[in-house]
């Protein structure tokens, strides 16, 4: 086995599917950057969530905004839903994993909020929960899938954008997710602050 080989094809690959994202992607994620904006300029939030490494990248969103990304400016409101350990298990437990995102959408999001939602495949039951209630809340919805889509691409509404990158493989889906997420916390900045000098 030439390892050197196999380690230059994952960069090849990647090289490949970003290029073939950012030809069919870039325009959807500008406008999801203007949606995240608009919520934030009217004093709304984001949500968002996912499950495993979507989790994280949902987790790594939130602290861009909440923090900051590459310049200095107020904290903006965000919470990812998977960091509660407390509320994960209790309703974990009481009503199933599917409800776990679904009753806190139901419990925080307000009508101008925008819900986040990430899964690699677009099946992840808890996160299609998320978005359902998301809708019957008056929450618009960012969804970031692969894999065609799945349920969640089914779900969308006119009011939501549906960000697919157009992959099978959930390793080079979740390398493109974390470009996407960084441009979304880039335009947000830029929005906000204007271009850098």
């Amino acid at each position: 086995m030439d390892m050197t080989a196999r380690m230059t094809a994952h960069f090849d690959d990647a090289v490949a599917v970003h290029e073939q994202s950012r030809d069919a992607l870039a325009p959807l994620l500008a406008a999801a950057a203007d949606m995240l904006f608009s919520a934030i300029a009217n004093n709304g939030k984001i949500l968002a969530c996912g499950n495993g490494g979507s989790a994280a990248d949902a987790q790594h969103l939130v602290a861009e905004l909440v923090g900051r990304f590459e310049r200095e400016r107020l904290p903006l409101a965000a919470v990812a839903l998977s960091t509660d350990t407390a509320i994960l298990t209790a309703v974990g437990n009481d009503y199933g994993f599917e409800e776990i995102y679904e009753r806190q959408v139901s419990a925080l999001g307000q009508p101008g909020d925008v819900l986040v939602a990430i899964s690699t495949s677009g099946n992840s039951p808890n996160v299609v929960r998320a978005i359902e209630a998301a809708h019957e809340r008056e929450v618009h919805v960012i969804a970031l899938t692969g894999k065609g889509g799945g349920t969640v691409g089914e779900l969308m509404t006119d009011h939501d954008i549906h960000i697919c990158v157009p992959h099978d493989r959930t390793m080079r889906i979740q390398e493109v997710h974390g470009l996407m997420l960084h441009a979304l916390c880039d335009g947000i900045d830029a929005l906000l602050l204007g271009d850098p000098e």
